[in-house]
């Protein structure tokens, strides 16, 4: 029986070209967008189911506003500077310790999929880039951030501290957004470096009061003494609260709007930004090469 052998050649010739499935066409771009979006509202649908902890969030720096401005409601006028009250002085600190108090805390749901094993299903699925984890994590708290300081700015309005404006919120959103990002991810880094979570609390309680307490959220630069001004210069706290401050008091405020004086010199609205923008530059670097090495 005679039959027609059929050439590779024509074999490659007879096969229908394979259509680009849609995975392989996406772009790594939208898949990073897409994993993000996907991480961020995995985040918000665990508070959803706990909701207290935004709850807490809240009551908390209201509870400040409120105790701590009838503490001090009969000191002496001028004593806490150009601020009519002590409640319009200690908004600022409020504002800018409740985020960095959320941002701090960032890391620990990180280091709870760590320990229960979610981080380890994240880091072998097929992701785009897995520092979408990273930005996942960093939309949340900034998101919670802004919740927090509506909240403040909103209690402070009917409790006599003021109202900074239109561009005066924007600018905080700014000034939070820059504390924010900083802080955030440096507790992301102590998530990925430290071994557990109990590590990562300590670190929180020990880091969390004594920054308080070494700016000027609860005191003016003027009341301590030269060594604690050189430290209180020292800490991004206080680059993100005076400029906050500045625009309570001030309708005309401007990037050259000197907003602290410093034992070395002036710091002015601009230079607060710089010193905060710097800070993140410098935690967001330092904490690439631990990440590189913990996805990998």
């Amino acid at each position: 029986m005679s039959g027609t052998v059929t050439s590779p050649n024509n074999l490659n010739q007879q096969r229908p070209l394979a259509t680009p499935s849609p995975d392989t066409s996406s772009s790594l771009l939208g898949d990073f967008i897409q994993e993000t979006l996907a991480l961020t509202k995995r985040l918000f649908i665990q508070l959803q189911r706990r909701p207290s902890t935004l709850v807490a969030g809240i009551i908390q720096p209201l509870m400040w506003l409120v105790l701590f401005g009838a503490l001090f409601k009969n000191a002496p006028a001028g004593l806490f500077g150009e601020s009519q009250n002590y409640g319009q002085f200690l908004g600022a600190g409020v504002i800018v310790f409740t985020a960095f108090a959320g941002a701090l805390n960032a890391g620990l749901p990180i280091m709870f999929d760590r320990e229960f094993g979610f981080l380890n299903r994240l880091l072998v699925a097929p992701l785009a880039s897995r520092f979408s984890i990273v930005l996942a994590s960093a939309i949340f708290i900034v998101t919670l951030s802004f919740i927090q300081t509506g909240a403040i700015v909103t209690a402070g309005a009917f409790l006599g501290s003021g109202f900074p404006g239109i561009a005066g919120l924007g600018a905080i959103a700014l000034i939070v957004l820059l504390l924010v990002l900083g802080v955030t991810g440096l507790s992301l880094g102590l998530a990925f470096a430290l071994p557990g979570h109990v590590e990562l609390i300590a670190v929180i309680f020990v880091t969390n009061l004594p920054l308080l307490f070494a700016s000027t959220a609860l005191a003016p630069l003027s009341f301590m003494p030269e060594w604690l001004q050189v430290v209180v210069t020292l800490n991004p706290l206080s680059y993100a609260i005076e400029p906050i401050r500045y625009l309570y008091l001030h309708g005309d405020w401007s990037l050259a709007s000197v907003v602290m004086q410093a034992p070395w010199g002036t710091v002015t609205f601009g230079g607060a930004l710089l010193v905060l923008l710097a800070f993140d530059v410098v935690a967001l670097l330092s904490i690439q090469p631990l990440l590189r090495r913990r996805f990998a």
